[in-house]
């Protein structure tokens, strides 16, 4: 229990200098003892509110020392927390301990009085902060290393951490707090501000080792030494509140250079070291492996002239090695008399080196994280052979200039420092002396390197070379014409010749933000270019060699990722009905199988990898060759959705299922359906077989799990535990256990004999997607609405890591057949691949599509609204087809799209689960509405304007004021909703379902008025009558039905030859338009039944409306044009669309593509001529 002593003892340390006052001291110990401020007023002869303000001083003081609010209420509860205690040592098995990129100090020596020194004040003294500086090479990294292994056992977490790449803070708080927070915390403050609260607050609550090596990589050289680059504030903003605020942790830091923070806080709790060389017997211990041969006064001197450094006296000792035969008095008579610095020595050794020495030393810095040997050969041009590579690697590895870690060989910081200004330099003679070299021979950065390296690439050399390119104006329009003169060159003496100078010049032109639109980069190989979003219309690469150049992918939101039985491809299907093949290793697309009619739901690769397996919403299961991407059977019998499927391992049985209710088990090999299971009351959304593949698993929209017998069909069990739909299910790999994930944001761990629910999960605050085992059942893989993937220990059911880097729904997630790696699918339209022990993400596949998923004419037919899968509204001018504005917020695709009434606002519906009121003059987006926990497919306005509804796959129908966001009412429906429509007198609100049936609905009450059946499938688009006395519904059902509202009697069914996306009623009430996804539009005259069929599109239709005249229909589709008719003639009198990524890209004759890859880069706009 802390006492008054205690509190006040607290207060000294809190307070160093700023001692409290006599009266101060006065009210906190009245306080203390419970007084209140009329008491302590009237036992000390003040004023009442005199105490009071003294009061409130004093917990604002205390408040600003301790870094969180301190009242007269709960002072002790906080000072608590800063008293003094005992700690034990903590278990290593208890301890949270990341040693991140730290170095193997397994031969360090010496050091023992600096060691001493900074363990007593990391322990002893409860130092909030220490700095070991010192200069390059003289071995401060090795020795914070050696410290956290030393006193890592009085603190409850280790983290150590490089800033050798110089990472913004942010990258480095949103690593620390999940961590720290054993995963608890992984939705994290949008600001940088933000999460330095959460980290202090965990600074206080644990004890807690911080430890930042290269701290000098974040901080200005010369004459603002200590200070920071733009961008890099919020470092010093880190070091000031860990030094000021009271906490119970430590951070220590290495530098070359002292922060400005340390240099005004450094007192009782803030140190400073400086790290000076090694003296004789250390320098004797640490060089012996090299076994110079010298006398003790030799050997001294030798010592001394390199002031102890480490690293310089590594180097000289090589020298020595090499051309002195091991004799250091014959080096001292021979050799540089001053050691001028790490630099001079760098400079001499550099040298030394061969060409390709030089060569291999330049790819080593760029590659950063390590290189193999494999790596570098492939990176070398000219390519050289393999055993003069190998000398070349022996010679560097017996300098101290290129250390070896495993396989891979690497460089120390100072080194790899030195090495990649040396070559900035050199690029920047070039590129002012037109001899490209080192331009044609390196690249700056590398397209098919893992995510996090190519950022370091890009932030530690090509940054850097465009900033002293640009300096001192930092005007980058001069450096572009510079950059396309030297294309002129490259063509003239280079051409087609291998080498990387003009990917350099267009990663260093995408870097710049430049208007590439109409560069010649024809005849040239562009190697290694990073064309990821970026936008080259009318590029011309006719003839271009573009090995190893990444572009943007066509993929819609992700639905299924899979890994080939061999690891070596990965597969994934999405929404544009296409499923795509990778090579992991270097990311190439292989090859594309189209054939679905609708989004693929789920991919699967059979047992030896020969064939791949889909299921699709349009009802079917395809069977593909894995070699060739051709269909090789469709398998036709289930009646809806198909959701899931999966192989079995150990007989050549497909399983499927199905928005229909079944599951259906076929030969592989034939097609031949063999059994059909029944059983779940609705969709079923997930199936798995035991790995003996005896049985099989399915989770499903009814809230349950079932258990079949593959052979004899039947249902063995039925386990009930989670509260919403059971969306995945994987077995343990050993088949004693089964995993669930729900829309409930939970996963349970089963026990298959029993049915027992072993343990819950719960940590991710949305919808769970999909579950996975690794291949040695002790993780357990996890992927959800919230757009994190978790990784879980099975053992005992706690977060190892959660993966944030997706910016959209996770619905898939896999294990590779090693473990080493995970794959993720996402609404963002993007695959990601994960090293599985990091959690690092090491490869990106983006995609681009942009369907048109609504239109909507303003109310005054000036303008038309469009919807896509860009996450972006457009506005275009309806006379004439221009794309006026764009309406940016949405953080998935955007579904739907209304006009008020008074053309003022628009609304519009996404997948992000909100609903986004924009003033239309202004593109401001004035309310982002939040209440729908899925997917909101349809919005609509009141007639009069003052009420907004929004239907949603939650089940729910909202109605808003759009002016102030506030919800008005819920309406509760019993299926997801497809589709609601205002009638025109405000009176009724109709939706359209999931469970086929159409209700009308009281906006005021909330009363379900009238249900509408007939329709045998979804209702997908509803639309009133101008009069309001008709309804006309669209359904999959492949008809469109016209309903009169007074008997509620279906009037007239219209059959069309696919299922009907979407309806629209013309102002005159003598048309009806449909679309859908025979990509037709059609329209159907009321009074005689003749259909008019508008030919055009070349992909599904998603949305037709008329305008307010009905003299023009406009229509939405996934061909991502909208085109308007002309309702009298048929005629399609405009085409709008935005243009494509690659829109006139010429890739006529291109090499270093594949086939798939050239296929993609077609749908995406480019041409060949």
């Amino acid at each position: 229990m802390i006492t008054i002593e205690d509190a006040l003892g607290v207060l000294d340390r809190v307070l160093q200098q700023d001692r409290l006052t006599h009266l101060q001291e006065v009210v906190f110990r009245c306080a203390w003892e419970g007084l209140t401020y009329e008491q302590i007023a009237t036992a000390e002869d003040y004023d009442p509110d005199y105490i009071k303000l003294v009061g409130a001083q004093l917990w604002q003081l205390l408040s600003d020392r301790l870094g969180q609010r301190v009242t007269k209420s709960n002072f002790r509860v906080a000072l608590r927390q800063f008293t003094p205690v005992d700690r034990p040592t903590i278990p290593t098995s208890h301890a949270l301990i990341d040693w991140g990129e730290a170095v193997d100090v397994s031969g360090f020596c010496g050091r023992v009085e600096e060691l001493e020194l900074l363990d007593r004040a990391l322990t002893e003294e409860q130092c909030r902060f220490v700095t070991v500086l010192g200069m390059g090479g003289i071995g401060k990294t090795v020795l914070s290393v050696k410290l956290a292994q030393q006193v890592q056992g009085k603190f409850e977490a280790v983290i150590w951490r490089s800033l050798q790449d110089a990472p913004p803070l942010d990258v480095i708080l949103s690593d620390w707090i999940p961590f720290l927070s054993r995963q608890q915390e992984t939705e994290l403050p949008d600001t940088v501000d933000g999460k330095l609260a959460r980290l202090m607050h965990y600074l206080r609550s644990s004890r807690c080792l911080l430890i930042l090596d290269n701290v000098e990589s974040i901080l200005e050289i010369g004459d603002r030494a200590g200070h920071y680059p733009i961008g890099y504030e919020s470092y010093g903003e880190l070091f000031r509140r860990i030094g000021e605020t009271v906490h119970q942790s430590c951070l220590v830091l290495t530098s070359r250079e002292k922060p400005k923070e340390v240099a005004a806080l450094e007192g009782q709790f803030v140190r400073s070291i400086r790290l000076e060389g090694l003296d004789t017997t250390e320098a004797g211990e640490f060089l012996k492996p090299k076994q110079l041969e010298a006398t003790s006064k030799t050997f001294r001197q030798f010592i001394d002239l390199y002031g102890g450094n480490p690293l310089a006296l590594k180097i000289a000792a090589s020298t020595i090695q090499d051309l002195f035969d091991s004799d250091v008095s014959e080096f001292l008579t021979q050799g540089t008399a001053v050691f001028g610095g790490i630099s001079d020595l760098l400079d001499e050794q550099f040298d030394r080196l061969s060409h390709l020495e030089q060569q291999i030393m330049y790819w080593i810095a760029i590659n950063r994280d390590g290189t193999s040997l494999s790596e570098l050969a492939d990176d070398l041009v000219p390519a050289i052979p393999k055993r003069q590579l190998i000398e070349a690697l022996a010679s560097l590895a017996r300098r101290p200039i290129v250390e070896k870690r495993g396989s891979k060989f690497t460089q120390q910081p100072v080194v790899m420092e030195y090495v990649i200004d040396r070559f900035i330099d050199r690029l920047y003679q070039e590129l002012y002396s037109e001899s490209f070299q080192l331009l044609m021979s390196h690249a700056l950065i590398k397209a098919t390197v893992e995510d996090h390296i190519r950022d370091r690439q890009i932030r530690m050399i090509m940054q850097p070379l465009i900033d002293r390119l640009t300096a001192p104006t930092h005007c980058h329009t001069d450096l572009e014409e510079k950059l396309k003169n030297v294309l002129i060159k490259l063509r003239q003496h280079y051409g087609c010749a291998p080498g990387y100078a003009a990917g350099n010049i267009l990663n260093l032109l995408c870097c710049l933000k430049t208007d590439l639109t109409g560069y010649n980069f024809s005849d040239l190989a562009v190697w290694q270019a990073q064309l990821q979003g970026v936008s080259l219309h009318q590029v011309n690469f006719t003839n271009a060699d573009l090995k190893k150049s990444v572009f943007s992918e066509t993929l819609g939101n992700v639905w299924s990722v899979a890994f080939s039985p061999d690891g070596a491809t990965l597969a994934a299907s999405d929404t544009a009905g296409t499923i795509h093949l990778w090579n992991v290793l270097d990311g190439q697309k292989v090859l594309t199988c189209d054939g679905h009619q609708h989004w693929v739901c789920e991919v699967a690769f059979s047992p030896d990898g020969t064939l791949i397996v889909s299921a699709s919403g349009d009802n079917t299961v395809k069977i593909w060759s894995a070699k060739t991407g051709g269909c090789l059977r469709t398998l036709t019998d289930h009646q809806d959705w198909v959701i899931s499927i999966a192989v079995s391992p150990t007989a050549p049985i497909l399983a499927s299922s199905s928005a229909d209710r079944t599951i259906r088990l076929w030969d592989l090999h034939t097609g031949k359906l063999l059994k059909v299971l029944e059983g779940h009351q609705h969709w079923i959304c997930k199936i798995a077989f035991t790995p003996d593949g005896t049985m099989l698993a399915s989770g499903s929209d009814d809230r349950t799990i079932k258990l079949w017998d593959v052979q004899t069909g039947d249902c063995l069990k039925t386990i009930e535990g989670h509260t919403n739909t059971v969306r995945s299910v994987a077995f343990s790999p050993d088949g004693t256990m089964l995993a669930t994930g729900s829309e409930d944001a939970t996963i349970k761990l089963w026990d298959i004999q029993t049915s027992n629910c072993i343990r819950t999960l719960a940590g991710h605050l949305d919808q769970v997607r999909c579950v996975n085992f690794s291949p040695d059942g002790q993780i357990l893989l996890s992927g959800s609405f919230d757009e994190t993937i978790k990784l879980w220990d099975v053992a005992s059911g706690k977060c190892l890591k959660t993966l944030h880097q997706h910016r959209g729904v996770v619905r898939s997630t896999v294990f590779s057949p090693t473990g080493n790696m995970i794959a993720s699918g996402s609404a963002d339209q993007s695959v990601r691949l994960w090293h599985t022990q990091t959690g690092e993400c090491c490869k990106t596949l983006q995609g681009y599509t942009n369907f048109v998923l609504s239109v909507e004419f303003s109310f005054d037919n000036q303008s038309l609204a469009s919807t896509s899968t860009d996450q972006t509204v457009n506005l275009w001018d309806s006379s004439t087809g221009t794309c006026v504005s764009s309406f940016y917020g949405h953080e998935n695709w955007v579904w739907t799209v209304a006009f008020s009434p008074d053309d003022q606002l628009l609304a519009s519906g996404s997948f992000d689960h909100t609903i986004r009121v924009w003033e239309k003059s202004t593109n401001q987006c004035l309310k982002v509405l939040r209440g729908h926990t899925n997917w909101v497919w349809s919005v609509a306005f009141s007639p009069n304007g003052t009420t907004l509804a929004s239907g949603s796959f939650d089940q729910t129908i909202r109605l808003w004021n759009p002016n102030t966001g506030e919800c008005l009412h819920i309406l509760a429906a019993q299926s997801r909703i497809w589709s609601i429509a205002y009638s025109p007198d405000g009176e009724f609100l109709a939706s359209g379902e999931e469970n086929h049936l159409i209700h009308l609905w009281n906006p005021h009450t909330g009363q379900c008025l009238q249900t509408l059946q007939g329709h045998t499938n979804r209702v997908m688009s509803i639309a009133f009558s101008t009069d309001g006395k008709r309804l006309v519904s669209g359904s999959e059902d492949g008809t469109v039905r016209i309903w009169d509202l007074k008997s509620g009697q279906c009037e007239s069914v219209f059959q069309s030859s696919d299922r009907i996306m979407s309806v629209a009623f013309s102002p005159d009430g003598n048309c009806v338009a449909s679309g859908g996804v025979d990509q037709t539009v059609k329209l159907w005259n009321l009074n005689t039944g003749d259909c008019q069929i508008l030919r055009g599109h070349c992909d599904r239709i998603w949305s037709v409306k008329f305008d307010r005249s009905g003299f023009m229909l406009a229509s939405g589709s996934e061909d991502q044009t909208v085109r308007l008719w002309n309702v009298e003639t048929g005629e399609c009198v405009k085409v709008l669309q935005k243009p494509q990524p690659y829109d006139g890209m010429n890739i006529a004759n291109v090499s270093g593509i594949t086939n798939a890859q050239k296929t993609t880069l077609k749908a995406l706009g480019a041409i060949e001529i």
